[in-house]
């Protein structure tokens, strides 16, 4: 399980429908489990995602084996999704994840 954070002012994005929408969007389903939203897409399955606050999502992703070529389709879709729900690009997430291993919290 996966902790993201959420950039500031991008609650009003997700809020809602808009996170179980947008997962639709994205990844062409979406069902709610309790306080869970429940998708998959390629080599994703499943794709659980629970809102802890306006500030910090859970993410849980279980991978299963597909073929190569539907690998980089898989990780723009992932990227993709996690972009609209934090607000961080790829490159930023990595580093706040590096700062907050180095720092250890």
């Amino acid at each position: 399980m996966e902790k993201l954070d959420i950039k500031r002012g991008k609650w009003k994005d997700i809020e809602g429908d808009n996170l179980p929408n947008k997962m639709k969007e994205i990844f062409g389903n979406c069902k709610q489990e309790s306080d869970w939203y429940v998708s998959s897409y390629g080599a994703m399955e499943p794709i659980r995602i629970r809102i802890e606050s306006k500030s910090e999502i859970f993410m849980e992703i279980n991978t299963v084996s597909i073929p190569d070529d539907q690998v980089l389709d898989t990780m723009r879709k992932r990227n993709q999704f996690l972009e609209f729900i934090t607000g961080f690009t790829a490159k930023e997430r990595l580093k706040r994840l590096k700062k907050k291993a180095k720092d250890g919290s």
